[in-house]
C-alpha cells in the first residue's frame, strides 16, 4: 500500500488550484479499497513530436510511479483525429487515421523516455469509440446540454462572434470524459486550459455510476518564444526527441524572465542554486538549462558535441556535423526553384514559408544571402557536389547530389 499524506505531497507539488481535501478523500478512499490510484493523462498524436510541455505531466506522473502508484496513459487514436478545440478560434482541420497512427508511434516510442513502462498501463482509445453504436453515441450525448457547453469560453466566444461551431467539436469534451468512464480513473492530470475537458469526465463518470475522479491541474509551460504555452503547431516548442545540437540551441533562445520556470518545470536541479545562478550569470544559466536537458533526453556524453555546436555557430561559422539531405542529379540538372529545395529538404514547411524566409534575408546559400523568391538553383550552385543551406543563424543543411 502507500501513505496517503506523502502522496498528497507528490500530487501538490508544482501544482496549484488544486483541491487538497478532494484529494485527500479521493486518496483515502482508494486506500481502504486495498488498491493503488489509477492517475489518468490522454495525449492526443495531432503532431508526431512530444515536447517538454508534455513533459511537465509525464513527470509528475513518474514521481506517483515511484510511490507505487499505476499509470493510464490514453493515447487519443480517435480523439486525435477530431482536434481538442481548447483555446482555438476556429475549427481545427481533422487528421486522417494514417497521421493519427503514425503520430500515436511516435508518442509511444518517446513517452517511456520519462515514465516507467513497467507501471504504465496503456490504451489507444479507438478501442472503444470505433465500436460504439450510434445508439450508444446519442446516449453519450444526451449527458450533457448545449448551454453546458457554450459555458467554455473558447465555443462562446466563437457564438457571440458568429463564427462557425461544428457539431463534431462538441463530442470532444464528451470523449475525453468518457475516456475516464471506460478506465475508472481516480485522477486526471491536465494542463490549466483543459478545466472544462477535465471536469467533465468527473460529470460522467457520476452519470455512468463510476466514481468521480478529481482533477489535478499542472501548470502550463509558456513556450520558447515567451507568449503562447508550448506548442509544436505554433513552433515554440522543445521535443524531447530532438538532437542534442537542437535542444541546445532553442535552450539558449528560451527568454530570460521565463527560464527560472523552465528549471522548475521540467528539471530536478535544486531551486535555490538556480535563482542564484539566474542572478549572477544569465548566460551561464541558459548553459546549465541546457545542459540538462540534454543530459536527461539524450545523456551526458551529447552536451560537449552541442555545446561546440552551438559555439562554432555563434562565431558565424558552419560545424561539422550538419545534417545531409540527398537529392537527385536529375532535380538539379535543369535547375529547381529555390522554395521547392527548401520544402524537400525539410528546411521549411510550405512554400510560402521559404518565400517569407528569403524576402526577410533568413536563407543563404553557401554562406551567400538570397533575396529573390523566385530563385533557381542550379548544379553550378554546387561546390563537389554539394551546398551549405543556412536558415537563420542556427539552421543547416548539407545539400548532396547522389
Amino acid at each position: 500500500m502507500f501513505d496517503i499524506e506523502e502522496t498528497l505531497k507528490f500530487l501538490l507539488k508544482g501544482t496549484s488550484g488544486n483541491d487538497e481535501e478532494a484529494l485527500r478523500k479521493k486518496l483515502t478512499d482508494v486506500y481502504n479499497e486495498g488498491r493503488t490510484l489509477r492517475i489518468k493523462f490522454g495525449m492526443d498524436p495531432s503532431a508526431p513530436d512530444i515536447h517538454l510541455g508534455h513533459a511537465v505531466a509525464l513527470r509528475k506522473i513518474k514521481q506517483l510511479q515511484d510511490l507505487g502508484h499505476t499509470a493510464v496513459i490514453i493515447i487519443g487514436g480517435f480523439t486525435g483525429a477530431i482536434g481538442d478545440p481548447s483555446g482555438k478560434s476556429k475549427t481545427r482541420n481533422q487528421l486522417t487515421k494514417e497521421q493519427v497512427e503514425d503520430n500515436a508511434q511516435t508518442y509511444l516510442e518517446q513517452i517511456f523516455k520519462v515514465i516507467d513502462r513497467k507501471k504504465t498501463e496503456l490504451h489507444n482509445n479507438a478501442e472503444w469509440f470505433e465500436n460504439m453504436t450510434f445508439s450508444e453515441v446519442i446516449n453519450l450525448s444526451s449527458k450533457v446540454t448545449v448551454a453546458r457547453m457554450l459555458e467554455r469560453d473558447d465555443f462562446a466566444n466563437r457564438y457571440a462572434n458568429h463564427k462557425p461551431i461544428a457539431i463534431h467539436e462538441f463530442f470532444y469534451p464528451l470523449m475525453q470524459a468518457y475516456d475516464s468512464v471506460v478506465v475508472r480513473a481516480d485522477i486526471e492530470l491536465g494542463g490549466t486550459d483543459q478545466t472544462f475537458n477535465v471536469m467533465m469526465g468527473r460529470n460522467i463518470q457520476k452519470d455512468f455510476d463510476v466514481a468521480q475522479q478529481v482533477p489535478l491541474f499542472i501548470p502550463l509551460l509558456v513556450g520558447i518564444d515567451g507568449r503562447e504555452k508550448m506548442s509544436k503547431s505554433l513552433d515554440n516548442y522543445i521535443g524531447i526527441d530532438e538532437p542534442a545540437s537542437i535542444m541546445y540551441e532553442k535552450a539558449m533562445r528560451i527568454p530570460d524572465s521565463i527560464l527560472f520556470e523552465y528549471f522548475k518545470l521540467t528539471t530536478d536541479v535544486n531551486l535555490d542554486d538556480v535563482k542564484k545562478l539566474i542572478e549572477e550569470d544569465i548566460i551561464l544559466a541558459h548553459k546549465k538549462y541546457a545542459e540538462e536537458i540534454i543530459k536527461m533526453y539524450h545523456g551526458e556524453e551529447y552536451i560537449k558535441e552541442a555545446e561546440e555546436r552551438y559555439s562554432t555557430v555563434a562565431k558565424g561559422g558552419v560545424p561539422d556535423n550538419v545534417e545531409i539531405f540527398e537529392i537527385e542529379h536529375n532535380l538539379i540538372n535543369d535547375g529547381i526553384p529555390l522554395t521547392n529545395l527548401l520544402v524537400i529538404s525539410g528546411m521549411v514547411p510550405s512554400k510560402s514559408e521559404g518565400r517569407r524566409m528569403i524576402q526577410q534575408n533568413g536563407i543563404s546559400l553557401n554562406g551567400t544571402k538570397e533575396n529573390d523568391p523566385s530563385s533557381i538553383v542550379t548544379i553550378e550552385k554546387f561546390d563537389n557536389n554539394e551546398l551549405i543551406i543556412q536558415k537563420g543563424k542556427k539552421q543547416f543543411k548539407k545539400i548532396v547530389i547522389k
